[in-house]
């Protein structure tokens, strides 16, 4: 009978805690170049947060975009951005916010359109204006706030504040990292990426429950097993399940980032860099974390009839 492939055998003894220190160097270059990126480079914020107008344009070849920009600019519009979108034949033109009312908008619209000529279309128009676009910056900052807030208080009252302490931790790197991954690329950071940014989170504390969860029923089994000795084993037990869900995961977003199409492109790279993060630092963070918090492992004492749940 075909038994599948075993990629982790069942045996493995991957000494993760004795790397810990390896791994925190890690994690502190990414937090310290995203600390250097964000003061250099800042975020290439999109319409969205700026305010402005962003016309997605497909013309019917291959376009030259320092023709086309210099068509733009000699409307003298103010500080316009043409980039390759998409396809060859692509392009996304921004356009600051223009003085006046909607009207003053439309107008400058219809300018580009014309001075582009006919043959091309218009995929997208957006107008923002900078009152709601710093009001909609405001509102995901307290989107991701309010979410690891959240995620803290499940934890905490499911475990204990250290493990929700040592989970937020690893959640507050993922975050921070996927940042600086957009500062250093130049990719738009928009609305969009904010959903990744929740979603990163979500993914990420569903790793690391599973985890945290083992550890707790070795707790209960190994009473006098070394706290390295048994982090170690629990995350070697996890092993398995942690590369096979974020390897499927990958592939199913890695397919998204290939043929989704340039509007969901940014989104689906966001999630590429958080499924990769997301998994080291619930191995690699959280756990080597909760190290140094002194849990007390008298309070996962259980029943016998909870207690030392089988293995896979």
């Amino acid at each position: 009978m075909f038994r599948g492939i075993i990629w982790i055998p069942p045996d493995t003894r991957f000494p993760f805690i004795r790397l810990r220190f390896y791994f925190f160097a890690i994690s502190g270059f990414l937090m310290l170049a995203t600390v250097a990126l964000m003061a250099t480079r800042g975020l290439n914020y999109g319409i969205d947060f700026t305010g402005g107008i962003m016309i997605e344009a497909r013309f019917q070849g291959p376009v030259d975009v320092a023709a086309t920009r210099a068509k733009v600019d000699s409307l003298n519009l103010g500080g316009t951005e043409i980039q390759g979108f998409g396809g060859p034949n692509e392009v996304l033109i921004r356009l600051p916010r223009q003085e006046g009312d909607e009207k003053a908008q439309s107008a400058a619209v219809e300018k580009v359109k014309a001075i582009l000529g006919p043959g091309v279309e218009y995929r997208r128009v957006e107008t923002v204006g900078p009152k709601v676009g710093a009001e909609l910056l405001r509102e995901s900052i307290v989107a991701v706030i309010v979410s690891l807030g959240g995620i803290l208080v499940y934890i905490w009252f499911r475990f204990e504040w250290k493990w929700g302490a040592a989970a937020i931790a690893a959640l507050f790197h993922d975050v921070i990292s996927t940042i600086g991954v957009f500062s250093l690329s130049g990719l738009e950071f928009n609305l969009s990426t904010v959903a990744a940014l929740l979603t990163i989170a979500g993914y990420s504390i569903n790793d690391t429950v599973v985890i945290l969860d083992r550890v707790r029923e070795n707790l209960r089994k190994f009473k006098t097993m070394p706290l390295p000795e048994l982090f170690d084993r629990s995350i070697n037990e996890t092993l398995s399940r942690t590369i096979n869900t974020s390897g499927t995961v990958f592939l199913t977003v890695l397919a998204l980032f290939a043929f989704g199409g340039p509007v969901i492109r940014d989104f689906s790279f966001a999630l590429l860099w958080g499924v990769i993060v997301g998994s080291f630092s619930t191995i690699c963070v959280a756990l080597p974390m909760l190290l140094y918090m002194n849990i007390d492992r008298g309070a996962h004492d259980a029943p016998a009839k909870e207690t030392a749940p089988k293995a896979p």
